[in-house]
């Protein structure tokens, strides 16, 4: 039996190094993915334990290195086929201008090159180490606005219980010492984000029930959320009590994050008395390493690999055929009453012109992109214009029937810099209604082509800095 496994030990380290392989390949293959990604962990605070990931990942395997112990590595290329609905959600997504279902699917293509090279059996025990990796995406940004508005909801009722004099709209908190605002960076999404992290990491550490695992999970959810709203009622309770609401909030983003660190020492405490430890199990020395086909192996991959490739070949195809937007006529600027506007400056692309009304001064552009174009490309070039990138917040409203037949516009107020925008979208030829709705219909006219160009309409006006801040809380 010990020369049975001496000699099919060289062909299961075959098998991991034909897997590595398909790995980087996959890393080549989704490269504009992998880059987004990063650029967020770097970029933004709510995504810098993003970088922890795959360390912690590769931890909870550890962990399971008693599990692994009998299973053997048997490629299956039955798996293999789960490659076409990946590759199809990936191609959804693209098509929709959605990077976070890009890169999910990114991540599901690994897991069922994964499966496939080593099989279900040995798969499934590290199951939890792979699911984790659904972190190294950035998401949860679109849950900003809730936060905001539950963050709010928290204060105005603790100022209520408390007694003291406010007035809340929207995400503006006013009483008799200030007005406080709750910003995107007072969310609490950067608090929640890595809580979540933390709390699945934790309870695959540390339990063995999914029960458990669930009630631990939720409280990482509900447990900061909640939280973070009473961290804001402290501090529109601080400027009550100090008499300023510029003195309340200084280095409030600091003191946050020891707030944030103290309720998840809480939560953590909390969850102790209910761990379940492992029972070990013992080292086979019989079936330690059953025999592997290398070629198998390497098969089973190509396979998982020509199938995920499917989607980014489709979309490189569609992406070759677009061709520069041909319009027969530009968009008239209707002037208002008592405003003047300059000559328009257009090239085949963009139309600019300035409209001065009384003291404000509006830069309208009107961009027009190919009849194949996505989405995304619109979103991009809205942001580059209102300055949402740059901003350290932003605040969307709608801004419906502005000028007769126009559709409905979105109103952007950004600050630092302080900027507010206003964009219109056509989409061949009509207004676009935007959401999921408008996000389909341009991704179906990335594929069948459209008889008019997209356009995008903006017009922004810059007030360099903002004149007297609401407080952030």
């Amino acid at each position: 039996m010990s020369a049975m496994i001496a000699s099919s030990r060289p062909l299961a380290l075959s098998s991991f190094f034909v897997l590595g392989i398909g790995v980087l390949a996959l890393g080549m293959l989704f490269w504009p993915e992998c880059q987004a990604a990063v650029s967020v962990w770097i970029a933004s605070t709510a995504y810098g334990h993003c970088f922890l990931v795959v360390p912690m990942a590769l931890y909870l395997a550890w962990e399971r290195r008693n599990a692994l112990a009998g299973v053997s590595a048997r490629p299956d290329l039955r798996f293999a086929a789960l490659a076409l609905p990946v590759t199809l959600a990936w191609f959804a997504a693209e098509r929709l201008g959605i990077m976070e279902g890009r890169q999910l699917a990114a991540i599901g293509a690994v897991e069922v090159l994964v499966v496939t090279a080593i099989g279900w059996p040995m798969f499934r025990v590290l199951l939890a180490p792979f699911i984790f990796l659904v972190f190294l995406v950035p998401f949860g940004a679109f849950l900003t606005p809730a936060l905001q508005a539950v963050t709010a909801r928290i204060t105005e009722i603790g100022l209520n219980l408390l007694r003291i004099p406010n007035y809340v709209t929207d995400f503006t908190i006013e009483i008799p010492e200030g007005t406080f605002y709750v910003a995107e960076a007072c969310a609490g999404l950067r608090f929640l984000i890595a809580a979540v992290a933390f709390g699945v990491f934790y309870a695959l550490l540390n339990y063995r029930s999914p029960g458990r695992r669930l009630v631990f999970i939720a409280a990482s959810i509900v447990v900061p959320i909640f939280a973070n709203g009473l961290r804001a009622l402290g501090i529109v309770v601080l400027g009550h009590v100090l008499g300023s609401a510029e003195a309340a909030v200084a280095d409030h983003l600091i003191y946050g994050w020891v707030f944030f660190s103290f309720v998840m020492v809480l939560l953590v405490l909390a969850g102790m008395p209910l761990r379940e430890h492992a029972t070990p199990r013992a080292i086979s020395q019989t079936v330690a390493v059953a025999p592997t086909q290398g070629w198998y192996t390497s098969l089973a991959c190509a396979i998982a690999l020509l199938l995920t490739a499917l989607g980014p070949a489709a979309a490189h195809m569609l992406d070759a055929r677009q061709t520069a937007p041909s319009l027969a006529f530009w968009p008239e600027l209707v002037i208002p009453a008592g405003c003047t506007t300059t000559p328009a400056r257009q090239t085949d692309t963009l139309q600019t012109q300035i409209l001065s009304c009384k003291t404000v001064s509006l830069v309208v552009t009107t961009e027009a992109f190919s009849t194949r174009s996505k989405s995304d490309a619109l979103i991009r070039a809205r942001r580059n214009r209102s300055g949402e990138l740059l901003a350290d917040d932003a605040e969307f409203q709608p801004l419906p029937g502005v000028l007769p037949g126009a559709g409905p516009w979105l109103q952007i107020n950004t600050v630092d810099p302080f900027r507010i925008s206003a964009s219109s979208t056509w989409i061949d030829g009509a207004p676009q209604r935007g959401g999921l709705r408008g996000r389909v219909e341009q991704a179906r006219n990335s594929v069948v082509g459209a008889k008019h160009a997209p356009l995008l309409i903006t017009a922004v006006v810059d007030l360099g800095t903002r004149p007297a801040p609401a407080e952030q809380a």
